[in-house]
């Protein structure tokens, strides 16, 4: 088989061929089903569940880090209102938000961080004064099972007047290659 070239996604690939190769969710989730594995879950998860059974590998799934379902706030919210742990990102904590800073408010990276680390001792103030001091016009890390956020990053900056057709042949090009052949956009 040539080494270059894009394998079909099933039983007679090793697990270390797949991984080798760019796959979208929807192609893992159907891999899964035809390999008779849970089809569910992350990127990384799916990755590993499939690549643990092409190779015939046991695969441990991870355990939960959901927290039992606690009270979430409601009604009126006001800057000494406390967080209680477990709080989500929900709509009555965004319309709060948005009453304080305007509408551009989104529950960023740094937002959810905030929120999953609150163990019921913070108020909205704390989480007013985070949001404030998270501000920063630095692009921030994107995550690796985001692969195709980073490389349209680097793609514009290394392409500062790049069309939008230009980059989708670039982004078709890269995942064409196996991951140790690829460079860097």
């Amino acid at each position: 088989m040539d080494d270059s070239a894009r394998p079909t996604l099933d039983a007679s690939l090793s697990g270390a061929e797949f991984r080798r190769w760019y796959w979208l969710k929807d192609e893992l989730a159907d891999a899964a089903r035809a390999l008779g594995i849970r089809s569910t879950g992350s990127k990384d998860i799916l990755s590993a569940r499939i690549a643990a059974a092409l190779d015939g590998a046991p695969f441990t799934e991870p355990t939960s880090t959901r927290r039992p379902s606690t009270p979430q706030l409601s009604g009126p919210l006001t800057a000494a209102t406390v967080i209680p742990a477990g709080q989500r990102c929900s709509q009555p904590v965004r319309a709060w938000f948005v009453e304080q800073v305007g509408t551009s408010f989104r529950f960023d990276a740094a937002m959810r961080g905030f929120f999953s680390r609150t163990d019921g001792t913070q108020t909205l103030q704390d989480a007013l004064d985070h949001y404030r001091a998270t501000r920063d016009p630095a692009p921030t890390d994107i995550d690796a099972q985001f692969e195709y956020n980073r490389f349209t990053r680097a793609w514009h900056q290394a392409n500062l007047t790049g069309s939008r057709r230009e980059l989708s042949a670039a982004w078709q090009a890269y995942r064409s290659l196996p991951v140790d052949e690829r460079g860097h956009a």
